[in-house]
């Protein structure tokens, strides 16, 4: 596809293909629980890439079964949460570019008390979410 203008990746979804094919899907209310629910099956192989601003802590956890995630600080900063076998672990984000990989089938959540943006790419596969 050519580009004919620039793109906000906080409105759109980049699905990135394993062949290579990036595809641009458009953020709306019902994306996640659509994906979750099953109804997204073409979105399961790949790495989906979004952007998601918030200036509270997270109202849930969230992991990825399929595969680890990339997490990344566009602007603000967090304190993202792992929760792991001997506990708790919190990584602080406060320069934009730092990141983390959240291992496969991590759970972890974000807390912050300033806008924050975060960039991921995240196995669509899976995902599940619990609340805080």
């Amino acid at each position: 596809m050519a580009a004919n203008k620039p793109e906000e990746i906080l409105h759109t979804y980049l699905h990135v293909q394993d062949g290579g094919k990036i595809e641009q899907i458009a953020v709306t209310e019902q994306f996640w629980s659509d994906l979750v629910g099953g109804s997204k099956p073409e979105l399961d192989q790949g790495r989906l890439m979004s952007a998601f601003s918030f200036s509270q802590d997270w109202p849930s956890w969230e992991r990825h079964p399929a595969s680890e995630e990339l997490v990344m600080l566009l602007a603000g900063a967090t304190v993202l949460l792992l929760e792991e076998t001997t506990g708790e672990r919190a990584l602080l984000l406060d320069t934009v570019g730092s990141y983390v990989l959240v291992p496969q089938g991590v759970w972890h959540t974000a807390r912050t008390t300033q806008p924050t943006t975060l960039l991921f790419l995240t196995p669509g596969a899976g995902t599940e979410h619990r609340p805080v």
